[in-house]
């Protein structure tokens, strides 16, 4: 998994409260488990105007040019800005698959649904909640200004514009933030401790011998 230290990036607008998971990656695109190749089915039915599936030529489809992710000036985002209760519906883990793929790094939100957030800490994608006033204001921003960025520093646990000017604080439990500064998944965690683990089996094969396939 990437670590997660230092954020600068350009902000994409989602206003959409309780978007679900069935919308940010349709179910006809869940036949593979491999984490690849979800990115340009992100938010499928709303960003094109034909219906996807899986295996078709993205390339070929035609836009909704009224979709926020298809405007120039949001190309290349990697935080996104978004409502209430985002990633409700479905525990599908290839919603947060999809959302990285695309290129977000961090998602910007009031709440999260809670099978959601716990999602995204396991793929590296950095859900930030803050209060509904800072959320308006950073909509207000994004609208006003083209090319809108912000920084987000882990560390501090700060949200901030690239001037300084404003800086809005996030909370973050120690051991997620220990997680995504190191870039540490699951796999990641257990790979820490490789050593014991062999030493572990060494010792219950000398003990148990039937149990090796070697015999």
């Amino acid at each position: 998994m990437e670590k997660f230290t230092l954020l600068d990036g350009l902000v994409a607008p989602l206003d959409r409260a309780n978007v679900d998971t069935d919308a940010i990656i349709p179910k006809q695109f869940l036949k593979s488990i491999k984490r690849t190749g979800f990115g340009p089915n992100l938010f499928d039915e709303w960003r094109y105007l034909d219906v996807g599936q899986p295996g078709q030529d993205n390339s070929n489809r035609p836009l909704n040019p009224d979709f926020v992710l298809n405007q120039p000036r949001y190309q290349g985002a990697s935080i996104l800005l978004t409502r209430k209760n985002f990633g409700c519906g479905s525990s599908r883990e290839h919603a947060p698959w999809a959302l990285s793929q695309y290129g977000f790094r961090a998602i910007l939100a009031p709440s999260f649904a809670d099978i959601f957030f716990n999602n995204c800490y396991k793929n590296g994608l950095l859900p930030i909640v803050l209060g509904e006033s800072q959320i308006d204001h950073l909509f207000d921003e994004v609208k006003a200004f083209p090319g809108f960025r912000l920084v987000i520093d882990l560390d501090k646990q700060l949200v901030g514009t690239t001037d300084g000017g404003t800086n809005y604080p996030f909370e973050i439990d120690a051991f997620r933030k220990y997680c995504m500064l190191n870039g540490l998944d699951d796999i990641g965690l257990t790979l820490q401790k490789a050593d014991k683990i062999r030493a572990f089996e060494e010792r219950h094969l000398a003990t148990q011998p039937w149990l090796s396939n070697t015999i």
